[in-house]
């Protein structure tokens, strides 16, 4: 068992080709002792975005504080603390904070994601307007 505090979890920048004003804390992945999902927690600034992109896995995502959207293909879906979100395997996808406070949310991804292709938007490299 492991129990500690987000925190205490170094932050890093979300280096990805089209995003943001990202940052990403590795909570719990198989250095932790987990076998099959990753718990990460990522903070995005006012303005920021996560690149458009799709991957042959699903996601779960729990919104803990802040504002935002999430774009499913082009649809937009307003997020604010408490939603949850699924994403489906090559779905379109893309979260921005819309607010002025950080938009922080909890991603959980199966660690096999890893070694699976992640495919960038042709244009992630700029937010959706």
């Amino acid at each position: 068992m492991r129990v500690d505090h987000y925190e205490r979890v170094a932050q890093a920048p979300v280096t990805m080709e089209g995003s943001s004003g990202c940052q990403v804390r590795w909570l719990v992945d198989e250095q932790q002792g987990a076998p099959h999902f990753a718990m990460r927690q990522f903070e995005v600034a006012p303005g920021g975005y996560t690149p458009r992109h799709s991957h042959p896995y699903e996601h779960e995502v729990f919104v803990l504080e802040g504002e935002g959207v999430v774009l499913e293909g082009d649809l937009e879906h307003p997020l604010r603390a408490g939603d949850f979100v699924l994403v489906t395997p090559d779905e379109v996808h893309q979260f921005r904070n819309t607010g002025q406070a950080p938009l922080k949310f909890l991603c959980l991804v199966p660690n096999s994601s890893a070694s699976q292709p992640v495919t960038l938007a042709a244009e992630c490299s700029r937010p959706v307007e």
